[in-house]
Order: structure tokens, then sequence, then C-alpha cells
């Protein structure tokens, strides 16, 4: 381990307990060079997560940290951050955590647009429960609960997102680290609700039951179909079927909930 992160973990927790191969350990790493670049206060920043492979980021990292119920993440986030308004507070949630139970707290925390950075660590499916094909599971993939192909369609979740209120809105891979890096540090910047999915692969319940090859085949298909705006304004219908834009995708200024609540506090005292 890079000694300029080292002092980021609880090294008595390590090694992790993801499977070989998992993107979510690169996603830890961007988090965290992310923090040493904004250079935060790790006794002023918290962190967040729920149930599931992503939530278990939170036991990793020498923050206060919050390992929370399935779905709730958002919910105690907003809790940490009304009492403590001056905190930095991340997120930590994977995609059926996110959007299955979690998806109102989601939308409502983009809707009040509560200053907190939410990283969705999406894979696709539920990989610590047995491979359940979750709310961003691609139609026609196959999941445990869906062994002949997923007949629902996901959600896009940065257009739920855009629509629910979050004023800045991005996305990214693992393979991608250097922009995953930088669009940590500047969804936290953004004074309001900030959501950075990442595009991540699951070799174990995702890339075998849909014969995605190695983790490294997995990286790959994400540097292949993850692609900027401008080429993808570029190709035609039939190119732009399997891609998808990467980079920041929504940037906008709202009143930040927690501030105006404080407002009004102060008026009525």
């Amino acid at each position: 381990m890079l000694p300029e992160i080292e002092q980021y973990f609880r090294l008595e927790k390590l090694p992790h307990m993801w499977c070989p191969g998992c993107g979510n350990g690169i996603i830890l790493h961007s988090l965290v060079k992310a923090i040493d670049k904004l250079c935060l206060d790790q006794d002023r920043t918290t962190m967040v997560s729920g149930i599931g492979c992503a939530a278990r980021a939170s036991g990793y990292l020498d923050f206060d940290t919050l390992h929370t119920t399935h779905g709730r993440a958002l919910a105690f986030a907003t809790g940490v951050k009304f009492a403590k308004p001056e905190l930095n507070v991340f997120v930590l949630t994977g995609d059926g955590d996110c959007t299955a139970i979690g998806g109102n707290h989601f939308i409502h925390a983009a809707r009040r647009n509560i200053n907190l950075t939410t990283i969705v660590f999406n894979n696709n499916i539920y990989g610590m429960t047995g491979g359940q094909y979750s709310p961003m599971t691609p139609n026609s993939c196959r999941a445990t609960t869906s062994p002949y192909g997923n007949l629902e369609r996901p959600f896009n979740l940065t257009e739920l997102a855009i629509a629910a209120g979050a004023t800045f809105v991005a996305r990214t891979t693992t393979y991608h680290t250097k922009q995953l890096t930088d669009l940590i540090i500047e969804g936290h910047k953004n004074k309001g609700f900030s959501l950075i999915e990442v595009i991540t692969h699951c070799p174990t319940s995702f890339g075998r039951q849909n014969k995605m090859g190695t983790p490294a085949d997995m990286l790959k298909w994400q540097r292949d179909h993850g692609i900027s705006a401008m080429r993808y304004e570029n190709l035609n219908p039939e190119e732009r079927a399997d891609k998808f834009i990467i980079g920041v995708l929504h940037k906008t200024e709202a009143p930040e909930y927690t501030t105006e609540y404080q407002k009004l506090l102060e008026k009525l005292g």
C-alpha cells in the first residue's frame, strides 16, 4: 500500500473480504486518493454505508464510519448532516442497496439537495446475497433469480438523480481510475447532493453467469463501452446501442437543505 494513503485505512481489518478481481478495491483506492488531494480532516469526515459488498468499504476506512441497515445509508447520512452540517459526509452504497430497498431515500435525498457525496458501486447485481438481479441489472442478463435472462428494464440511475433534483451527477468506471478520483473531488466540492455512479465489475456473481470472462476482460469491456459525451454524439444510433456516457453529466445550483434549515432555526431563534 502506498504510504500517502495508508493513514486512511484500518490496517488491522485488511486484507479485505472481496473476491479476487472485484472492482470495489479500485473504487476505495480512488476515494482515499480524492480525500488526500482534498486535504480533508479525517476527524471531520464521515463514511456511511448500508448492506452489501460495497457497504463493507466503510469498515476498512479509518474515519468515523456507520455501517447501517439495508437501504438506509442515505437516511443515516441525512441525520449525520443535520446534526453536524460541518462534516464531510460520503455515502458508499451498491446498486441494490441504493436503488431497490433504498430507492425512496435516494430520490428524496436528491430532491432535498442535501450536501452528501454519494458513490454508487454499480456491479449490476446483488453480489453478496446470492447473485440475484437488481434494479440495475441490464435487460436479458442472467442472475440466480433470472436464469433465462432478466425481463425488467434497469433504471438509468443518473437520469433518475437528475429528475429527482441532484445538483451534481457523474458516471465513470473502475477502468477509468483517474477520472473516478477527479469526479469524487468535483462531486465533493459541489454544495448539494452529488451522485457518482461507478460501473464496476463483479467477476463472481455477474461475470460468471453472463460469461464476461476474466476480471481483466470485464475491465476491457468498460474501457470499450464507456465513452465521452463528445464521442457519443458522433455515433449513429446503431453504434450507440451498447455504449454509455462517462464524465460529468449534470451540474447546476440549488439551495442546500441543511443550510436552509439552519437559516430557519436562526430566524426562529
